[in-house]
């Protein structure tokens, strides 16, 4: 019988989910399906458990739900925990198991996709939110020199900061500092909006990563004009999806004819 998996999120019909995990069951030759569910903004819970009653194996989390499936699931992976958010939950005895796949998506997408070493460099995290939370654990798990985080509001950053105990601060905290991966996970690209970065924050060598994915951003045409090495954040998207995919069926999929493929159009 054909295993049954989703994302739900909200909105989500514009989600690349259902063709990635289309490509990686046909590549591996599992026998699943995966469709996007549109769930209700006060109704996600109902939506998950009607999924798992229904015979639903596993689902993928994307916005607004994260924080929610977090609270949803029964236990929780090291990796989920430490983010304070779900993007992937399985579904075993009628019990939900809640993990983060995201920041081993970023971590493999630099360092296998892009060839980027992150052991022993400067790296900068622009942004204290859920993305920022995401992927600090898994980053430290690579021994970078240093993570620092930034955003607008300092003490928010400082916050996340000490939860890592690592450092963190304002964007006028940056003067001065030159760092070797700067990996920006605010939302200031969804508005073409630019950071107010100082001059010099790109390192020689220094690779810019934008989480988003699909446009070009201020903070990209910034780094480039500073001479630092751009990727978006498409990479990611495919290699946290290929971690879910190892999750729930024990077998990890190619990743780069499909990232090629969603490159293409």
């Amino acid at each position: 019988m054909t295993d049954r998996y989703c994302v739900f999120g909200n909105p989500i019909a514009h989600s690349k989910s259902p063709r990635i995990h289309a490509l990686f069951a046909r590549q591996t030759g599992q026998d699943l399906s995966y469709e996007a569910i549109l769930a209700p903004l006060d109704g996600f819970a109902d939506s998950v458990r009607d999924f798992a009653a229904a015979g639903g194996r596993g689902a993928n989390v994307t916005v607004p739900f994260k924080e929610e499936a977090f609270r949803l699931a029964d236990s929780l992976t090291p990796r989920a925990q430490a983010a304070g958010a779900v993007n992937t939950l399985t579904f075993i005895n009628g019990r939900i198991l809640g993990d983060n796949t995201d920041g081993a998506g970023l971590v493999r997408d630099i360092a296998h996709n892009l060839g980027a070493a992150i052991a022993g460099r400067r790296s900068l995290i622009l942004g204290a939110g859920g993305a920022a939370r995401g992927v600090i654990l898994p980053l430290l798990d690579e021994r970078p020199a240093t993570i620092f985080v930034a955003n607008r509001t300092a003490g928010k950053a400082v916050g996340l900061a000490a939860a890592f105990n690592i450092e963190g601060g304002g964007f006028e905290s940056l003067a001065e500092r030159q760092f070797e991966l700067v990996i920006n996970a605010t939302s200031a690209g969804l508005s073409d909006a630019a950071l107010p970065l100082p001059a010099g924050v790109f390192a020689a060598g220094c690779l810019a990563y934008e989480m988003l994915y699909g446009r070009e951003t201020p903070f990209m045409a910034q780094a480039r004009a500073a001479g630092a090495a751009v990727a978006d954040g498409l990479g990611m998207l495919v290699e946290q999806a290929a971690e879910a995919f190892s999750v729930w069926r024990g077998v990890r999929p190619d990743t780069a004819p499909v990232l090629a493929e969603l490159r293409r159009g």
